[in-house]
Parts: C-alpha cells; sequence; structure tokens
C-alpha cells in the first residue's frame, strides 16, 4: 500500500488529486492535511465527484509550519510521496498581510524538505508552483523557460520555493508544477468565476443589480482543477524536469466570460456590468498566453474540459444550491 501526504487536502486541488491518486492506485493510503477540524464539508465534496469510500483517507490536524512538530507526527507514516497543495491562495489577502503571507508560504515547505531529508527514505516530492511568479513578463508566451517577476507578497514567496526545487532537485526527487488560473464548483466564493456567477444568478432574481468588475479585456489562462491534478500525478509519476507548465494554453477575456455566464440566464451583461479600474491590483499583466508543450509532449497530458464546458459546470454547481 503506497502511502501519500496531500497538505492541504480539503481545497479544490487537494479534492481532485484525492480523487486522482484513488482512481490511479485505489489500495493508496491517504494521509491529508487541512487547518479545518470539521472535515465534513470535505466528504461530501468527495461524494459529489464520486468518491464514497473514506477508510483509506485519514486526515489530520498538524501544524506542517512547524518543523519538530511535523518530525513529531509524520515520521512513523512511512510516507512514499508528499503533495504540497497548502498555503494562502489569495494574492490580495498576501497584499494586506505580507509578511505573514510570505513566512506561512516558506515554513510550510522548508518544514516538509527537512521531514523528507530526516526521513533517509525516496520520498517523492511535489510543490505547488504559481503562474503569479511571472507578474509582468514581457515574454509573449509564458514557458518554463520565461523569466520571473513576481509583483506580491504571495507571488514572491512562491518563487522562494519553486528556486528551492530547482536547487533540490540535484539531491532528491522533487518536482514543482507552475499553475496557472484553475476553477471548479469548489472555488471560494471570492474568486472570479464564482464572483461573476454568483452576481449572475443574483441579477436573474432581483437580489442584485450590477456587477463591477476591475477590467473587460484583461484576458487569462483558465483550466479545469481536476484536469490539473491530473497533471499533478503525471508529473510526480513519470516527470523528467523539475518543472512544468500546467496551463490549457488558451486565453480569454473577462469579457467573454462574462457573456458566458450572462447568457446562460438569459441576460444582456451590457445592462448589469460596470468597470471600474481601481479594482485592479498593481502590476497585474494585461494579458497572459502560455505554453504547456512540456508537459503535453513528454507525458501526454492534455485537459479534458475546454473553458466552456468548464464554466458549464461551474454554473450548473451554483444552480442546485
Amino acid at each position: 500500500m503506497e502511502k501519500v501526504l496531500i497538505t492541504g487536502i480539503t481545497g479544490q486541488d487537494g479534492i481532485f488529486l484525492t480523487k486522482e491518486i484513488l482512481l490511479n492506485n485505489p489500495n493508496s493510503k491517504i494521509y491529508g492535511i487541512s487547518r479545518q477540524k470539521n472535515n465534513l464539508k470535505f466528504l461530501k465534496n468527495l461524494e459529489s465527484i464520486g468518491i464514497k469510500n473514506y477508510e483509506n483517507i485519514t486526515v489530520l490536524n498538524v501544524d506542517i509550519s512547524n518543523k519538530d512538530e511535523t518530525l513529531k507526527n509524520l515520521k512513523s507514516l512511512n510516507i512514499a510521496k508528499i503533495y504540497n497543495l497548502s498555503g494562502p491562495s489569495s494574492v490580495y489577502e498576501s497584499i494586506n498581510q505580507p509578511e505573514k503571507t510570505f513566512e506561512e508560504i516558506t515554513s510550510i515547505f522548508e518544514s516538509l524538505i527537512s521531514f523528507v531529508k530526516e526521513s533517509n527514505s525516496n520520498i517523492s516530492f511535489f510543490q505547488a508552483s504559481s503562474s503569479e511568479m511571472f507578474g509582468r513578463n514581457n515574454t509573449d508566451i509564458l514557458s518554463e523557460n520565461s523569466s520571473f517577476n513576481p509583483q506580491s507578497p504571495y507571488a514572491k514567496a512562491k518563487l522562494y520555493n519553486h528556486e528551492k526545487v530547482i536547487e533540490l532537485s540535484k539531491d532528491i526527487d522533487i518536482k514543482s508544477g507552475i499553475m496557472f488560473n484553475h476553477e471548479s464548483e469548489f472555488r471560494g466564493s471570492k474568486y472570479l468565476f464564482s464572483k461573476i456567477i454568483n452576481a449572475a444568478k443574483k441579477i436573474k432574481e432581483k437580489e442584485m443589480k450590477k456587477l463591477t468588475v476591475g477590467s473587460l479585456t484583461y484576458e487569462r489562462d483558465w483550466l479545469f482543477a481536476g484536469d490539473v491534478a491530473n497533471a499533478i500525478l503525471k508529473i510526480v509519476n513519470k516527470g523528467i524536469e523539475s518543472s512544468y507548465i500546467i496551463s490549457s494554453g488558451k486565453s480569454h477575456s473577462i469579457e467573454y466570460l462574462i457573456s458566458l455566464v450572462f447568457d446562460f440566464y438569459n441576460l444582456n451583461w451590457e445592462k448589469y456590468v460596470e468597470v471600474d479600474s481601481s479594482l485592479l491590483r498593481k502590476g497585474d499583466p494585461e494579458k497572459i498566453y502560455s505554453d504547456p508543450k512540456k508537459l503535453v509532449n513528454e507525458l501526454g497530458w492534455r485537459p479534458k474540459y475546454n473553458f466552456e464546458q468548464l464554466l458549464e459546470r461551474c454554473v450548473l454547481k451554483y444552480e442546485s444550491f
């Protein structure tokens, strides 16, 4: 029985990664790290995507930013693989709490790496990196060879860990996936996909009059979180390089996103949407284009959901509330 550790297991990435691992190896024993003490919602989310057997899933409440506590709680588990998906995911919150964000993201990574080194075993390690590390990059199409220019405390912390991965890959089995925007029905309401869908639904029900966004022209590469989880598994099991871009390779504007959502509710978006550029983050790129060909060509990965299918999945979930 292969034992794996997933930090941040109750988040959308952890949910779908749990499913991918169990589908590929039903006998896996999964240990999850979560700051939540009540995991009923996590189990219900797993059920909604087809995972109904929990006997091989154990959720631990461990402060993995503390090296001593991490070693104490994990040393007897005989972990074979670690997927580090933990840490704050909100770039906006990191700007308000820069030092706390940087410390949390980097200390968790350092703590887990210390555990790997002290375990004296061949543990495979995956680190979730972020496209935020590129910042206002002048490269037209972002790839593993593009330069980094982080603009937020969140991005700087992610880059710190990413560079450590490259350095450590000479001595241990460690890889990173540079994740671009990914969404699912499990995203919180503060994220753009959920914000737009929730607003359109409320406008349709006359509970809300206007949706305000920072831009209509900004373009982003969005993909399904389940496809990201599948990519993570391929990188860990078959990856040769230390770093891979995880993206769809296709970008869409916020205007297009809004138009599709409002069409679903039979609304003319132009009547209900206003733009306030003060909502934009300083240093944000206007357009983001990426190239995941290394992941596609080397590991045979392909996203199952295109942009429109992803959006429909998220909208239908909101409709079930």
